[in-house]
């Protein structure tokens, strides 16, 4: 299994199991991600890259991982993906280099 693959099978098992709690809070919370992705006055496409930014500052690397496959699954190219982590490492600093290599990786990753 790929690390794609373990990704998403995780994500989704424990997305499961957290909402299996049924808690409103949680779920909620769920449902508001859920709908700020959508299209709006920005389109679900710009979302997702601006989602990918936030997450390489923050440095989280779970939600790197999510964005890149949103941004895979809505075409988004190898160099919007380049200029994404530019803007990144421009707002986050030096501290977002070793995201930025994680998540070429998993990028090469989902198109191999």
């Amino acid at each position: 299994m790929n690390a794609v693959d373990e990704f998403n099978e995780y994500r989704i098992k424990m997305n499961d199991r957290l909402l299996d709690a049924d808690n409103k809070v949680l779920k909620r919370f769920f449902s508001l991600d859920n709908q700020t992705y959508q299209d709006g006055a920005l389109d679900s496409r710009t979302k997702e890259l601006l989602g990918l930014v936030a997450s390489m500052v923050l440095r989280c690397d779970d939600c790197i991982k999510y964005h890149l496959g949103k941004c895979h699954e809505v075409h988004v190219t190898t160099a919007e993906i380049f200029d994404v982590f530019a803007v990144a490492n421009m707002v986050g600093g030096s501290i977002c280099i070793p995201h930025s290599r994680r998540a070429l990786e998993y990028w090469d990753e989902l198109h191999a």
